[in-house]
């Protein structure tokens, strides 16, 4: 176990954060995830690096707020790795620190099986072929104005992205432009009030974890209208009101997995969204993703193996790229 651990911790640290020996680090985290922060931390030093650990108090969907409310705590660091369980990208913090140009990871550590993400084999997807993947989704995606997704459990639905631009995480900060996630997919923040359709939601809750039973959920001018009563629906429902914000029921990012090496089977939170074969909406704040909208969280819902059109052109069919320059794939 702590061999797989290193393993992750090393990748993070020589791979996605490319990590020089002048760049002060630090590694936000809880008390739950030292033995990873550690593990972060010993590679770093290799590298040279000056490295803090925080751990944060607040835990949970709550841990953002802390973020909000220090907008300039991230100012002293060239280099920080949101290591919570819960993802600190959208956070003003965070977001100031994009801005500044520093490097930014959001490496959210939650998991539903008691084995630590960094020891997960999804890691080690090839980040070079997931970059070229992505920006070749990107080019049909960005010229387009409606995003469709039907499944065949009826799955209906309607993304529109005016004036908004699509983007991708890999895990690397460079390829990010100074900020990635774990999470290997392309993402775009949709218009937060025109969402419209059916979704049948059949793969993950997110950090709940897998789905049981599918569960209609029915969007209306961007906003969750109505969760399916049901075992698995009063899941979600109950989830959501946990946040005490009216804000979370607002459809904010369209995601589409890209990790060959992930399943969709509801044991970590980044792997389940990240699955090849899967399409997520992401409910809450998307401000760092380009969008506008605040709220006190964020989290997806992923459903398998969709058909997705972008302007009527189909470029997944049940989960399957279809593109004519990714056949390969």
């Amino acid at each position: 176990m702590n061999s797989n651990i290193n393993r992750g911790a090393q990748i993070v640290i020589n791979n996605w954060l490319k990590l020089k020996p002048w760049e002060r680090l630090l590694i936000v985290t809880s008390d739950e995830h030292v033995a990873e922060a550690n593990a972060l931390k010993k590679f770093a030093i290799k590298k040279g690096s000056t490295v803090d650990i925080m751990i944060v108090e607040k835990k949970g969907m709550q841990v953002g707020v802390f973020f909000d409310e220090n907008e300039t705590i991230f100012d002293d660091y060239k280099a920080i790795i949101g290591a919570t369980n819960y993802s600190l990208v959208t956070t003003l913090a965070a977001k100031r620190a994009i801005k500044q140009k520093k490097k930014f990871l959001s490496l959210p550590l939650s998991t539903n099986n008691g084995i630590s993400m960094l020891a997960f084999d999804f890691m080690t997807m090839d980040t070079k072929k997931s970059k070229l993947i992505a920006q070749v989704i990107m080019k049909y995606i960005e010229t387009s104005t409606v995003i469709n997704v039907t499944t065949s459990l009826g799955t209906d639905i309607n993304f529109y992205k005016r004036n908004r631009k699509p983007g991708f995480f890999n895990g690397v900060v460079k390829d990010g432009k100074g900020y990635s996630s774990a999470s290997i997919e392309v993402y775009v923040p949709i218009e937060e009030t025109k969402t419209e359709g059916i979704l049948i939601l059949d793969g993950s809750y997110g950090y709940i974890g897998k789905v049981e039973n599918p569960v209609r959920i029915d969007f209306s001018k961007g906003r969750i209208q109505y969760i399916e009563k049901s075992k698995c629906g009063n899941i979600l429902s109950d989830y959501i009101e946990l946040y005490n914000d009216t804000e979370m029921y607002v459809a904010s990012e369209f995601g589409i997995g890209l990790n060959t090496f992930s399943k969709c089977v509801g044991s970590c939170y980044i792997e389940d969204e990240s699955a090849y074969g899967t399409f997520h909406i992401g409910l809450g704040r998307n401000l760092a993703l380009g969008g506008v909208h605040e709220a006190t969280g964020h989290f997806d819902l992923v459903t398998l193996e969709p058909d997705i059109y972008v302007d009527n052109r189909k470029i997944m069919e049940n989960g399957k790229i279809i593109i004519p320059e990714l056949q390969i794939y």
